[in-house]
C-alpha cells in the first residue's frame, strides 16, 4: 500500500524567487523506514512539511503538483485531518509543548478530536507506555530533559492515532546518551508497525535500522535507494553529506587489502563476520 505519493511537486516559499522543491516525485511504502538526507537548505524540512499539509495550508507560497496521503490529497484536507493520519515531530520539542503536565500534554490531542473520556484515557496510558515514560505523568514538561520532552511529544502524537511518524531532525538537540535512546525508540516503533520518515545528520546510528535512503541537494532528489545501494554509490560525497563511519572504515579496509566484500557492512559485527567469512576461503 502506497502511504505518500508526491507526484511533480514543485514549491517557492513566499517571498522568494528560488524554488525551495523542484520537480520532486516520491513514493513510500508502508512499513518503511525512510531516511531523508542531504546538505543544509536541500529541501529535507520543506518536504516533510508536504506530508502533514504544513505546506501549501500554513506555509502559503507557490505549490505545483500533488502529495496524497493514504488517498488523501493534501491540498483538499486540512491539517486538522491529516494530523489523523501523520504525526510530524520538530527538533525543537518546547516548541510543541502546550500543557502544564505529561498526562496534559498527552491528552491534549485526543482531546481537541472530542473523543468520549474513556477513549481519552485509554490513548493516553497507551502512548505514556509505549514511550515508557509512566513515570512522568504529573511532571511539568518544561521541567524534562530534552531527550524527555522529545518522549513526551512522540507519545502526544502516538495518542492521535496516525500511521504516518515524520522526525525532522529530532537529534539535533539532545545530548549523545538521548540521542541514543530516542533512536531505539524509533527502531522499536517500527517494528510495531509503524511507516516512518526521519530526516537527520547523524547518519551512523539510522543507518543500520532503516530501509531506504533518500538524497536531496538544492531542492531536488539525487539519490534514492535501498541503504547499500545509496553507501555503495558516491551519491552523499558529492552533496557534502558525512559518509557514516563503519561503513567508510570497512570501504577503505576493502581498497587497501584490494578485498571485495560480499556487502558493504553497516555495523562492526557484520563487518568482521564479512572478513571472516572471506579468510575462510583463504
Amino acid at each position: 500500500m502506497k502511504v505518500v505519493e508526491v507526484r511533480n511537486v514543485t514549491y517557492t516559499y513566499p517571498g522568494s524567487k528560488k524554488p525551495a522543491l523542484e520537480n520532486v516525485n516520491v513514493e513510500i511504502s508502508e512499513g518503511e523506514l525512510v531516511l531523508i538526507v542531504g546538505p543544509s537548505g536541500s529541501g529535507k524540512s520543506t518536504f516533510v512539511r508536504l506530508l502533514n499539509g504544513l505546506i501549501p495550508h500554513y506555509y502559503g507560497g507557490d505549490f505545483k503538483g500533488d502529495v496524497f496521503v493514504f488517498g488523501l490529497n493534501t491540498k483538499e484536507h486540512s491539517v486538522a485531518e491529516l494530523s489523523k493520519k501523520v504525526g510530524l515531530v520538530f527538533q525543537d520539542p518546547e516548541n510543541q509543548i502546550l500543557t502544564l503536565t505529561v498526562e496534559k500534554e498527552v491528552a491534549f490531542g485526543p482531546e481537541n478530536l472530542g473523543l468520549p473520556p474513556s477513549e481519552i484515557r485509554e490513548r493516553v496510558e497507551e502512548s505514556l507506555k509505549t514511550m515508557n515514560i509512566e513515570h512522568l505523568r504529573y511532571r511539568l514538561p518544561f521541567e524534562l530533559s530534552g531527550g524527555e520532552q522529545q518522549r513526551v511529544i512522540i507519545a502526544s502524537i502516538l495518542a492521535m492515532k496516525p500511521k504516518l511518524l515524520v522526525f525532522d531532525e529530532p537529534t539535533s538537540n539532545l545530548d549523545p546518551i538521548s540521542t541514543i535512546n530516542l533512536v531505539k525508540a524509533i527502531h522499536e516503533l517500527h517494528r510495531l508497525g509503524y511507516t516512518i520518515v526521519v530526516v537527520e545528520h547523524k547518519l551512523d546510528l539510522l543507518v543500520p535500522l532503516v530501509n531506504r535512503i533518500i538524497v536531496f541537494n538544492k531542492g531536488r532528489i539525487v539519490g534514492d535507494g535501498r541503504v547499500e545501494e545509496i553507501l555503495e554509490g558516491d551519491v552523499l560525497e558529492s552533496v557534502g553529506v558525512d559518509f557514516p563511519r563503519i561503513p567508510k572504515l570497512f570501504k577503505l579496509l576493502a581498497q587497501r587489502l584490494d578485498i571485495a566484500l560480499p556487502h558493504l557492512p553497516l555495523t562492526i559485527n557484520d563487518g568482521v563476520k564479512a572478513i571472516l567469512e572471506l579468510l575462510k576461503g583463504v
